[in-house]
Formats: C-alpha cells, sequence, structure tokens
C-alpha cells in the first residue's frame, strides 16, 4: 500500500491546472451536491431559527433548540441529541466561565423631558434591549441621562449613560463609577439611522453575564434617536427618561444540538459546527441553515447511492458561539480525540449585487498548519468558478483567503485540541453584524447555495478520504506549500528593492517550508493508525522537494544582493521563560475583574496573544514563541514578556525549567 502511495504521489506532480482541470477527485462530488442542495429549503430553516433566536432569551434558545432537533430528524440524521451547558454563571470549561441564564418579558425607554419620545420596546423590536439587562421595579425608575461624550466618568453616578461607543466595552466602568445603565448609541454603521446596535455582551468583565457581575440596565437606540438626545443635551436641556424592565437572571442551561450521518468507521469523524443563539438572520441563522442543508443534501445523496457512504461519520454541532463549543469540545474528549478535520461556520449569506459580500475563507493558525488549508481552498476555486452570478457579470464568483482570526469556534485547531479547523466567512455588503437591519430579507439564496454546497464537498471529500485521496491531497498541499515560499520570497525582494532591510527574507523561507512540511504530513491523519509512521515516511520526497524549492529561492534572494541577518544568541528573560497551557482554549479573563488587567486584552479576541498562546507547548521558550509569532503575525510592539508573566501571575499559565 505504502509503494502505491509513493508511485502515486510521483505521477500527482502535475501541474496544478491539469488536476483542477481534468483529474481533480472533487469535481463528481460537486456535481452530486450541487444536484442535491435546495436552496428554498435552506432559507426555511434560516427564517424559523431566526423567528426565535431574535429575541436572544434562554426560553428562546430552548425553542431553537427543539426546532432544530426536528428539522435534523427531518434531514434523516442518526443520534440527535439536545444537550446544554451548564448557564449557572460560574462553571468554567476552558478558561470560559459560563453565563447565566436571562429571560426578559418587557422592556420600555422612553423620554418624559423635554418631550415624549419612544426610544426602546422589547416587544416591538427585541435588539432595543442589550442581553442581559437587569431589572427595574414594576412600575419603572425615572432618571437623568448624561453622554459619556461630555460628562466625566465621576459625575455618572445614579445616571443612565449614553454612549458613543459599544457600551458593552464600557460595562465594568458603568459598574465602578455607579451608573444605573447604559442608553447604546454606538453602531457599526451610523448610515442605518433607524436600525440599532445588539447589545449582546454585558458581564463586567467581559461577553457574558456571570454570578459576580452586576445587573445595570442596558439599552440600544437608534442612531436618529441618539443624535436627537444629543442635540438636547448640548442645548442645556435636562433629559429624563422612565425605564421598565421585567427580566430576570437564573441558573439553567445553554443548549445546543448534535446530530451524525452515519460512516461505515463511526469511531471517526467529521465535525461541521456553528453558532445558533444570535439575533441576526445571516448572523448566524444562515450558517445554521446551511450546515443542515448539507447535511441533509449529504444524506440523501448517501441513501440514494449517487456518493458512496464514507468511510467516517460527519457531525454536526449547533450551540452558543464558543460558550457552546468550549461545553462540547471538554465534555466529549474521546469524540474530539477521533476527531479528523472540522469547519467552524459563522458565515452570512450576503446579496450577489453588493460588494463584500464574497467568501473568505479563514485558515488554520500556522502552528497547526494543514491539508484542510490546501483543500478548502481547492474547493473554493473548483465550486466557485461553475456558479454565475448573474447575466451582468462574468461566470464563476470571486473568493479570498485569509488567515487565522480569533473570536469565533474556529479556535478547535488550538494544539491543546487538535482538530484542524477552517472557516468560511463573507460580509452582508451594507454592515449589518449584529444590527437589526440583519433580517432575512437580505439573505441572498444563492450565497446560501454557495455555502451549503461548499460545507458538503468539504465534510465530505475528508470523511470518505483513504489512501487513494492521499497522494492527491499531499500534492495540493505541496502546490500551497510553494506559493507561500513564493510569496515570502516576492515581499523580500520588494522590501529590497524599495531600500528596506530584507534580510530576514531567509529565515522567512525556512519558516514556510517547516510550515510546508507540517502540512504535508498532517494528511497522514487520514490513514489508519497502523500506516501512519509508513506515510509519514513515504512523504519524504515531496517534503525534500518543498527544501529544495525554498533553497532555490535563497540563491534568488542571494542573486539580488541580498545578505542574510546573522542569528544571535538567545538572550535575556525569553530564554529562560517556558509556558506550560494549563487547559485548552484561549483565556478571555472574564474571571479576573478588568481593572486587574493591566492593560492586556481579552484572549478571546485578541489575535497577537492568541497566536502566541498556541505555539507554547511547555518545550519552547519564550524566545522562540516570539519569534514564532512575529513570522506569523507580522511585526509588532506586544509585550510578551509582561503578557505572560501576568498569565502566570493570575494562574492561568505556569512556567517550567
Amino acid at each position: 500500500m505504502i509503494n502505491t502511495i509513493r508511485s502515486l504521489l510521483c505521477v500527482s506532480m502535475l501541474s496544478l491546472s491539469t488536476f483542477a482541470a481534468e483529474t481533480s477527485p472533487l469535481s463528481p462530488v460537486i456535481s452530486a451536491v450541487q444536484s442535491a442542495v435546495k436552496p428554498e429549503r435552506a432559507m426555511e430553516t434560516m427564517r424559523s431559527v431566526y423567528s426565535t433566536d431574535r429575541w436572544f432569551t434562554f426560553p428562546k434558545f430552548e425553542q431553537t433548540a427543539q426546532y432544530l432537533s426536528r428539522r435534523l430528524s427531518e434531514g434523516g440524521l442518526s443520534n440527535i441529541e439536545i444537550l446544554g451547558a451548564p448557564a449557572d454563571g460560574k462553571s468554567q470549561f476552558g478558561y470560559w466561565t459560563m453565563p447565566l441564564a436571562w429571560d426578559v418579558k418587557s422592556a420600555r425607554l422612553e423620554v418624559l423631558q423635554p418631550e415624549h419620545l419612544s426610544l426602546a420596546d422589547y416587544q416591538a423590536v427585541p435588539a432595543s434591549v442589550g442581553m442581559w439587562c437587569g431589572p427595574t421595579p414594576p412600575e419603572g425608575i425615572v432618571a437623568e441621562v448624561v453622554d459619556l461624550a461630555s460628562t466625566p466618568w465621576t459625575a455618572v453616578k445614579g445616571k443612565l449613560v449614553l454612549t458613543e461607543k459599544n457600551s458593552a466595552g464600557l460595562k465594568w466602568q458603568l459598574v465602578h463609577y455607579g451608573a444605573l445603565g447604559a442608553i447604546n448609541g454606538f453602531s457599526e454603521d451610523p448610515e442605518l439611522q433607524d436600525d440599532r446596535q445588539w447589545i449582546n455582551a454585558w458581564g463586567d468583565n467581559g461577553w457574558g453575564f456571570t454570578k459576580t457581575s452586576t445587573a445595570l440596565l442596558s439599552f440600544s437606540i437608534t442612531p436618529r434617536n441618539a443624535q436627537q438626545l444629543r442635540t438636547w443635551l448640548r442645548e442645556g436641556r435636562h433629559v429624563r427618561v422612565r425605564a421598565q424592565v421585567d427580566s430576570r437572571y437564573y441558573v439553567g442551561r445553554y443548549p445546543y444540538v448534535t446530530a451524525v450521518l452515519p460512516g461505515t468507521d463511526p469511531e471517526e469523524e467529521v465535525l461541521v459546527l456553528g453558532h445558533s443563539s444570535e439575533q441576526g438572520a445571516n448572523d448566524n441563522a444562515t450558517g445554521v441553515s446551511a450546515m443542515i442543508e448539507a447535511m441533509t443534501a449529504l444524506r440523501s445523496l448517501v441513501d440514494s447511492g449517487k456518493l458512496p457512504r464514507p468511510r467516517r461519520s460527519i457531525r454536526i454541532l449547533t450551540m452558543p458561539e464558543l460558550y457552546g463549543s468550549m461545553h462540547y469540545v471538554i465534555t466529549h474528549p474521546e469524540r474530539m480525540k477521533h476527531t479528523v478535520a472540522a469547519m467552524a461556520v459563522d458565515a452570512p449569506a450576503g446579496l450577489y449585487n453588493l460588494a463584500g459580500t464574497e467568501y473568505t475563507f479563514h485558515l488554520n493558525p500556522h502552528v497547526a498548519s494543514s491539508f484542510t488549508d490546501a483543500l478548502v481552498l481547492r474547493i473554493a476555486d473548483a465550486y466557485l468558478s461553475t456558479v454565475a452570478p448573474g447575466s451582468d457579470l462574468l461566470a464563476g464568483r470571486r473568493w479570498h483567503w485569509e488567515p487565522y482570526a480569533p473570536g469565533t469556534d474556529s479556535y478547535l485547531s488550538d494544539p491543546t485540541i487538535g482538530v484542524s479547523t477552517v472557516w468560511p466567512y463573507s460580509g452582508t455588503g451594507v454592515i449589518s453584524h449584529h444590527n437589526t437591519a440583519d433580517r432575512p430579507d437580505t439573505v441572498d439564496p444563492r450565497s446560501l447555495r454557495d455555502l451549503s454546497s461548499i460545507i458538503a464537498t468539504y465534510i465530505y471529500f475528508i470523511a470518505a478520504a483513504d489512501e487513494r485521496q492521499i497522494p492527491w491531497l499531499a500534492s495540493v498541499t505541496l502546490d500551497r506549500a510553494m506559493e507561500q515560499v513564493s510569496a515570502a520570497v516576492s515581499q523580500s525582494l520588494d522590501s529590497a528593492f524599495s531600500g528596506k532591510d530584507a534580510s530576514d527574507g531567509f529565515e522567512r523561507i525556512d519558516y514556510e517550508v517547516q510550515r510546508g512540511k507540517r502540512a504535508i504530513q498532517s494528511v497522514s491523519r487520514l490513514a489508519p493508525e497502523a500506516h501512519r509512521a509508513a506515510l509519514l515516511n513515504s512523504l519524504h520526497p515531496l517534503c525534500e522537494r518543498l527544501a529544495a524549492f525554498g533553497n532555490a529561492q535563497k540563491d534568488r534572494l542571494q542573486a539580488a544582493g541580498i545578505q542574510a541577518r546573522p542569528t544571535s544568541g538567545e538572550q535575556g528573560d525569553t530564554a529562560h521563560i517556558i509556558v506550560k497551557r494549563k487547559r485548552p482554549g484561549t483565556i478571555p479573563l472574564d474571571d479576573l475583574p478588568e481593572d486587574q488587567w493591566e492593560g492586556y486584552p481579552s484572549g478571546a479576541w485578541a489575535t497577537v496573544p492568541t497566536l502566541a498562546l498556541y505555539w507554547c507547548d511547555g518545550k519552547r521558550n519564550l524566545s522562540e514563541v516570539i519569534r514564532l509569532t512575529r513570522l506569523e503575525a507580522g511585526p509588532t510592539n506586544f509585550d510578551f514578556v509582561g503578557y505572560f508573566r501576568f498569565l502566570e501571575r493570575h494562574g492561568y499559565v505556569e512556567f517550567v525549567n
């Protein structure tokens, strides 16, 4: 078997264009999937998810979970489970503290003075009230409004604060200075004058509202109404409002749903996951509906014999973003151990005729470089080149790729979890992220068709892959690795001919070669465990070819007069600090008061500290971690030493000899 793979690898050294045009094994899968995906069915799923999730209370999340369970059953899937993370405000999975459950029956905010104006009504516009908004007495409260843009923090006590920044990011300061709460006047798209931003974070130290959080009021108003309030306040007029909120916090659960399309070897799985429990149609009812449509289409193709039953089972997971996936990862270690790859779907399906709605594919972090990066890009190219956006456009749809980015469920590629994960994403053209403008009429069935088809092709191809597909996957992974080496060389040559220092070009070539080797070797995960050692040995010629290509590119740099940067020995504290991680996943700091963060960012969202954390394996010293992070993320002045000492002091990581 290994000799056969070795010979096929030699044959597979054909050009990229030859493979794509003539012999790509993706073609029959794409063709079958295109015939089975039904966009209108996916649109109906999207509308149903939106109809409950737009209320964003925990009882409504339960209704969504019940609907998704029924929908998966209708799709013919097996082993359907409704599970849940404890919504108790204290349990931790990784370093993520689960939020308290929350419900709201009614909430209103109206101006009493200088003249009557209705600002918020939950029953009319759910997002006019922030998630985890605290309650008032039944009769409500009357409060003065101050504009934070012209009011010092010391003057906000006992008042409702109008903000021009996202009020969620100001929560700990509102608590510290004794405000009653916030009236969010911020919008990611202020041109949407009569829509409003959804406030879905109200924890004192981060995202979710936990046992230690403070029950402040949270409203969100339109840019038009925010401007009216600011006009009155600039004129020196007193603005008084009445707030009435019937809400409660309680211990419950954060529900999520999982189901399976069984394979012939049910121990191994491929995972597709995406979050529900958000108020938008695009973000993320489309992601949920596209996953379900992909699974439904594949089930029908397998049952009808149009596609063979895959070797590995395919699992779908719809859950609250990050909180639900972290709970699933930690509580199902055996499933994760046998999960060979994943796709995280946090992806709008925007209108074809608007710029910015093209699909972008975020790849694995460099520490987890994988064949899945090359595969998803090859699928995107093969599939999207076949679609015709409209008579006024050329056939095919543009697409892009981007490096890894934190902030959604693609963190499964973190080495402490070890599941290669890619993430398709797009915009909505008109920016409507976390905005009431994110409605079903802004979803395009063609985009939803494309997303469903790409998901189905990706998860099925990996689930079905065996020794016959490994040579092709190794070859396209080599192609991509060479492209990345070439990009590093081009960057260095551009710098040199612009009169800038390009001496790091040699280091970058070595770095890209090592990344490429890791990605090529990752195809061994698709072979039976007993064959993997021999398979790795058979992949050696491809790795050697990549190394030779890298050396040839170094010759180009030398021919251009570029000299390698002299290497210096390890110096200072970084040579003696080795960071050992204690729990999987990112570090959001939500269990530490924000005024004790010492100016460091939450690891839930910040790219550089997240990438650095991933490089920490308990063996590399911090000097090497910093070097690798800068090669991945580019130049940065981030205080790595201070940050990891901060984490160590608070018990998030430990230093080892």
